[in-house]
């Protein structure tokens, strides 16, 4: 059935939400033997219900932590009509801070790449790595706020409500990376954002479909003269086209050969 503009602003969105909510219960579960157990005991692997996330639980149809950014991007953009960043810092900082359901003992005793503990799940919402330093910059008052190490998919996550608000106009590009910067001040994690704002943009402009959205956006970041360009989009050609040629394969034969958890 045709869509209109209109729709697909608002399917990017409520699509985000639902993928979201669809995965929580099945988050972060690194161990490939464990994850397929849990398949050969579903029908489906979205929203299991009890939840099997190893690290944190939550009812299933809740958002990870990932969706609730998302959240927190999409009320900021309504109720300041656009991207005000200092207001957006403030609501990431309420929503997700001392004074929150995040706040967690055994979650802020968490060192990076230590795995699960005895203790885990916790009871209640994780703060990623990303979140936790966005914390103490923005309680230290630098700015922007965002982690300058870290490089992970965070970013991509909360991208939806920028592109659903601004998809077509010339702004677009320079409002992801503002509320992107918020979070990961990172010139790698911005790249990507970059690129999923590009992809998503064409998809919601001209309900094209993702592949050749994707082709789209590698034509795009060949040219020269192309609006906000990045120190990454060289690369970011050569993984989206590493994408393209994986097509056709098994999702889990590319993710374990390409995407170790080193």
């Amino acid at each position: 059935m045709p869509t209109t503009l209109e729709d697909r602003r608002i399917g990017c969105i409520l699509g985000a939400a639902l993928a979201d909510a669809a995965a929580q219960p099945v988050h972060w579960n690194y161990d490939a033997s464990k994850l397929n157990a849990i398949w050969d005991n579903h029908s489906t692997m979205e929203f299991i219900d009890p939840s099997q996330n190893p690290y944190y639980r939550l009812p299933t149809g809740r958002q990870s932590c990932y969706g609730d950014q998302a959240y927190v991007v999409l009320k900021s953009l309504v109720e300041c009509r656009g991207v005000e960043t200092d207001k957006m810092a403030a609501s990431f900082y309420d929503f997700f801070g001392p004074n929150s359901e995040y706040e967690n003992d055994e979650n802020n005793r968490y060192l990076p790449k230590s795995g699960v503990q005895k203790t885990y799940p916790i009871e209640g919402p994780w703060r990623q790595a990303s979140l936790k330093s966005f914390l103490s910059n923005y309680a230290a008052a630098r700015i922007p706020p965002g982690d300058e190490q870290d490089k992970q998919m965070d970013g991509v996550t909360k991208v939806a409500p920028v592109v659903a608000m601004y998809a077509g106009r010339p702004e677009m590009l320079q409002k992801v990376e503002e509320v992107a910067r918020l979070t990961q001040n990172n010139d790698t994690a911005v790249g990507f954002c970059l690129a999923a704002a590009r992809i998503l943009e064409k998809i919601v402009l001209t309900g094209c479909e993702p592949l050749q959205a994707v082709e789209q956006v590698l034509a795009d970041l060949s040219q020269r003269d192309r609006p906000n360009s990045h120190p990454m989009d060289d690369e970011l050609l050569d993984i989206l086209q590493n994408v393209l040629d994986f097509r056709g394969k098994a999702h889990f034969d590319v993710t374990t050969r390409i995407f170790k958890n080193d």
